[in-house]
């Protein structure tokens, strides 16, 4: 499987640019720069396997959390990427369609596992396909297609033995978008992801919500103590802290729109995102980004669309006063 460009990586980006006198300003991710504090957790899970009971605890947090009936299946796993790898193997060979541009492992992951995988347009387009597969909100354009839209074409997929996977690795920041309270609904798989909203990336933790079937055969193929007992623990707790959740969106709105309005006034021109990102072009984007990074600040190039960037969020004040002094 042939590599798929990703932001966030600063060994490369050093290796072009050399190492910034500040420190690199990371703006290549859409991974909240504001995360959440991370807890006291027990030393016991560090040393020990992680225990089936707290495991149950998280699964019950998330579904609460994420606002899924309280029976719906669910499997967390050490981040959504590995559920991304593995969710061929539920449709092995099938037609896929996948709503583009979005997020580039799902097609690289169906086409590497045999799978005959087209990029569509359109929602129209996938209808011949067993499996469609799109990002809500999408990344990088923030996209949002509508639930019911979404939920017919699962029932459609259902009785046809298809399936409809909706990644909402995003959808924090915009819950009305989820279909988290359809989960377990033949003929849908849902993705979440932990780490971009609670800014904890770095500890590996999603889930995935679906119908028995495909959840039991997921656990299967992840096998046993897929989640670290570090990352459960902190799963546990910052799921529940409704609070803290409700703040973050908040912060996060006002610091996407001053984002938003920083770069329309620099030129670029705002073509969407979410409260973790926006999506801007400008005839000169390659240009900038080579400024950008010799000044030290790392944005998300698209080298099949060169006059698009994604600009993920600055962290504080220091972050977008840096930010607006480069852009001039």
């Amino acid at each position: 499987m042939s590599m798929v460009p990703h932001g966030g990586d600063l060994a490369a980006a050093e290796a072009r640019w050399g190492g910034p006198a500040e420190g690199w300003l990371d703006l290549s991710t859409g991974i909240n720069p504001m995360p959440y504090p991370i807890p006291a957790i027990d030393p016991a899970a560090w040393h020990r396997l992680p225990q089936h009971d707290r495991l149950r605890e998280l699964l019950v947090t998330a579904r609460s959390c994420y606002g899924a009936p309280v029976d719906a299946p669910i499997v967390a796993a050490p981040g959504t990427q590995i559920l991304i790898q593995l969710l061929p193997r539920l449709r092995p060979g099938a037609r896929v369609a996948i709503l583009g541009p979005t997020y580039g492992e799902h097609a690289a992951c169906w086409a590497a596992e045999g799978a005959a995988v087209a990029t569509v347009d359109s929602l129209e387009e996938a209808a011949a396909a067993e499996v469609v597969v799109l990002v809500n909100p999408n990344n990088p354009d923030g996209r949002i297609v509508d639930s019911e839209r979404l939920l017919a074409l699962a029932d459609d997929l259902a009785a046809r033995g298809g399936l409809l996977v909706v990644d909402e690795a995003f959808a924090e920041v915009t819950p009305r978008a989820s279909l988290a309270p359809e989960a377990g609904r033949p003929g849908l798989l849902i993705l979440r992801s932990f780490g971009k909203f609670f800014g904890l990336a770095g500890i590996r933790l999603g889930f995935a919500l679906g119908a028995a079937a495909e959840i039991d055969r997921l656990a299967r193929l992840l096998g046993p103590w897929a989640v670290p007992g570090p990352a459960i623990e902190i799963g546990i707790t910052a799921l529940s802290d409704r609070g803290w959740q409700d703040e973050t969106r908040a912060r996060l709105s006002a610091a996407a729109g001053r984002l938003a309005d920083l770069l329309t006034a620099r030129g670029f021109a705002d073509r969407g995102g979410t409260d973790l990102f926006r999506l801007v072009d400008h005839p000169e984007a390659a240009r900038l980004w080579d400024r950008l990074g010799r000044a030290g600040i790392l944005v998300r190039p698209f080298p099949d669309r060169p006059t698009l960037l994604r600009f993920g969020l600055p962290g504080g004040e220091d972050g977008f006063a840096r930010l607006a002094a480069v852009l001039g």
